[in-house]
């Protein structure tokens, strides 16, 4: 971990969830399984790549001859289940009867042709159910990644409100060690001329050890929150960094998240939008594993140069056109893939209104705490002008002999509790906010624009 370089400025939440945004452990992890996502999504598509291959081969020994080489591509179709085909093939030599068909025209022969799905694999096949279901995946990694953003950032939020907190709280009572430091001067002076007691000394510097004690206390808090705050604070390569001291602001910056209108519209309520489509896809895969199989298979070939030794037969164009059924008797594998799906989407489905129904109950007790805590902190600021009051009127007094050490003791450490309570009822409230905006998904507030 690295100390913030001194700056005058003033160290603000926008800068901080800068560099969580880019750099935060969790999110560059979840910013790592969409890229994972996408790799087994780019895997489904090379399904669908145009595969090219050659084969040949050549009698060296045996009454026969014949040499056969022959080149061939095909690609499976995006829309149906079938693939379309080409190729090449010429021979030269002789062949036995049982491989006739080896024989071509002296330039050889040019083949195209098709092979249509009619039902089964017509509307969805396993190729393109696979490649649908890995696109729903990288849905899933990119809302679990925003997710986990939102979880992150409000974090740091609050690491931030807690850090400027615990700071203005130990200049609060380095401000209240400072009056007493200063006094005692005085004091021991009229201590000296006998204008007042020894005991008056001796409670001073009681005073002023308890109020030092609040000052280490707050220190350590203090350095404990700029720690915390250096998980989600990093520099440009992504190391942590702690924050200065002096880029403290000098007031508790306010938090606040937009009211919801409506249902809350939350990245894992659709993810699981996202895990129901797959789900759906497999439902119609299995319901695709029901159907009879009925194939059209159309083929044109063309022989092109001077007949050859496989004679006449063989010039010339030929056409075939040719139906495959197949009919699946018991069908059970897909019968139990069709049940197996339709209990996951009904789970998720419920899983949906669960969680749909929680998100509602904790976002309308957040927005209450919220309310709560905004009252809470107005009237601790009230508290805290009027406690600052009473301390300036009592040293006012005290300077002019009409009050006492201890009555004037009381009235600062009032006013300094007081300023404290406030600060705390501020990040009470700041922080109410921050559960709010994570409750509800709030991407502006917790500084994810992109």
């Amino acid at each position: 971990m690295e100390l913030a370089a001194q700056g005058t400025s003033p160290l603000t939440l926008d800068e901080v969830l800068r560099a969580s945004a880019v750099h935060a452990p969790q999110i560059v992890e979840a910013m790592t399984r969409v890229r994972q996502a996408e790799g087994r999504a780019l895997t489904a598509e090379g399904a669908f790549d145009t595969v090219f291959e050659i084969d040949a081969q050549s009698r060296v020994a045996g009454y026969y001859d014949g040499s056969t080489i022959e080149s061939r591509a095909y690609r499976p179709l995006t829309g149906n289940g079938g693939q379309v085909y080409g190729g090449y093939r010429v021979s030269r030599g002789t062949f036995p009867i049982y491989e006739d068909k080896a024989y071509t025209d002296r330039l050889g022969e040019l083949k195209i042709g098709g092979l249509f799905a009619l039902l089964r694999d017509s509307a969805i096949d396993e190729r393109r159910g696979r490649a649908a279901i890995a696109a729903r995946d990288i849905d899933v990694a990119r809302l679990d990644r925003e997710m986990v953003a939102i979880g992150v950032q409000a974090r740091a939020v609050s690491a931030y409100q807690n850090w400027v907190a615990a700071g203005l709280r130990l200049k609060a009572y380095q401000s209240l060690l400072e009056l007493a430091e200063t006094r005692r001067g005085g004091i021991a002076r009229q201590v000296q001329l006998g204008a007042r007691a020894d005991i008056l000394l001796t409670e001073t510097d009681q005073n002023i050890v308890r109020r030092r004690a609040l000052v280490v206390r707050s220190e350590q808090e203090f350095a404990a929150a700029a720690n915390a705050l250096s998980f989600f604070y990093r520099n440009e390569a992504g190391n942590r960094l702690s924050p200065a001291p002096d880029r403290l602001p000098s007031s508790l910056p306010k938090f606040q998240s937009a009211r919801p209108v409506g249902p809350v519209d939350r990245p894992d309520v659709r993810s699981l939008d996202a895990r129901i489509a797959q789900s759906e896809l497999r439902l119609a895969l299995a319901e695709n594993e029901l159907k009879p199989r009925l194939d059209l298979r159309g083929e044109l070939s063309y022989d092109m140069g001077q007949t050859g030794l496989g004679g006449r037969s063989r010039d010339g164009e030929e056409a075939i056109v040719g139906l495959r059924f197949t009919l699946p008797l018991q069908r059970r594998q897909a019968r139990g893939k069709i049940a197996e799906a339709q209990a996951e989407i009904d789970g998720l489905r419920t899983r949906q209104k669960l969680i749909s129904d929680q998100i509602a109950v904790e976002v309308r007790a957040i927005v209450i705490a919220v309310e709560g805590a905004d009252r809470t902190a107005q009237l601790a600021g009230q508290e805290a002008e009027l406690a600052d009051e009473m301390a300036e009127a009592e040293r006012r007094r005290f300077s002019l002999g009409a009050s006492d050490f201890f009555v004037l003791n009381l009235r600062e450490e009032a006013a300094t509790d007081a300023r404290v309570r406030l600060l705390d009822a501020q990040a009470r409230a700041a922080l109410a906010g921050v559960d709010l905006a994570g409750a509800t998904g709030d991407r502006q507030s917790l500084g994810l624009t992109d």
